[in-house]
């Protein structure tokens, strides 16, 4: 189908961006790579009366390294994360997982903010960036702020943005050096959203689990952090035992719902191999 019409917008900043977001309201929303609101527009599921275009501000493209911190653009494609350096050597689990985003024709335009910003469970990358520890920086016309990536998700397609705000970059805090990472996607066939997916970031010390975070993808209305199940992990040595508990504990938080992809008890089910897993590959890579 063809999208109805609109009114088409591209601001060279942010400051220009978020003043016409501002002043349009809820008539307008921003274009970033495109990949979830072209395709709902050509189904007249979403009929905005303008387009905001994020392509031609180029500050909000780009990874550089800030001290501790490596600090993506919101513009930056995945294709780019798999291109950078900084990503690979600092942060291989964010290489990992947007190998497993969709395919490379969508790596090619699909951004990072638009990623994290959507609200959308069955992205990967919302799970992994509350894993990490990463703070997103939210700027409008009037001020700009910094939200824990835990703390910005509050339903599905529903976040802590507020009106005229624009997601402009992500902030991550550089793992320790040697730590061990996965990301296990359980999926229906390459480029398919994850019927259950899991991350996880952990260090050792004396061969036993001295940290851990555990995000979880699509099995809730929201990307979630598996609190205590990372913690049933800490100071064991990820034996049989403990694996079963962690993973007992993730399902508790799940809520996945019944789709396609299988039934709730299913669902839940591999979302607590996907942690078992992670957490096993995870410790094998730590050092």
């Amino acid at each position: 189908m063809i999208p109805g019409p609109f009114n088409y917008h591209r601001p060279a900043t942010v400051a220009e961006a978020a003043k016409l977001l501002s002043s349009l309201g809820d008539e307008a929303r921003l274009l970033a790579g495109g990949h979830s609101l072209i395709p709902m527009m050509k189904l007249r599921l979403a009929t905005p009366e303008h387009l905001v275009d994020l392509q031609g501000i180029d500050t909000l493209r780009g990874v550089r390294r800030e001290g501790d911190r490596i600090v993506i653009g919101a513009m930056t494609t995945q294709h780019a994360l798999l291109a950078s350096s900084d990503i690979a050597q600092s942060i291989p689990i964010l290489h990992e997982t947007a190998l497993q985003i969709a395919d490379p024709q969508v790596r090619y335009r699909g951004t990072v903010g638009g990623n994290v910003a959507n609200g959308d469970p069955g992205n990967d990358l919302p799970a992994l960036m509350m894993a990490l520890g990463a703070t997103y920086r939210l700027e409008g016309p009037a001020r700009a702020r910094n939200v824990a990536a835990a703390e910005f998700y509050q339903g599905a397609y529903f976040t802590a943005l507020e009106p005229g705000e624009i997601l402009t970059s992500v902030s991550i805090p550089v793992p320790a050096a040697g730590h061990g990472h996965a990301y296990e996607k359980l999926k229906r066939k390459i480029g398919d959203y994850a019927t259950a997916a899991a991350a996880v970031v952990l260090t050792l010390a004396n061969g036993k689990v001295a940290t851990c975070s555990i995000g979880l993808t699509n099995l809730s209305e929201t990307p979630l952090l598996a609190g205590d199940a990372a913690r049933a992990v800490i100071g064991t040595e990820l034996d049989e035992a403990t694996l079963k508990k962690a993973a007992a504990a993730a399902r508790a938080i799940m809520s996945p719902a019944a789709d396609a992809r299988g039934p709730v008890e299913y669902r839940k089910h591999v979302g607590g191999v996907m942690v078992m897993r992670a957490l096993q590959r995870a410790a094998s890579r730590a050092s």
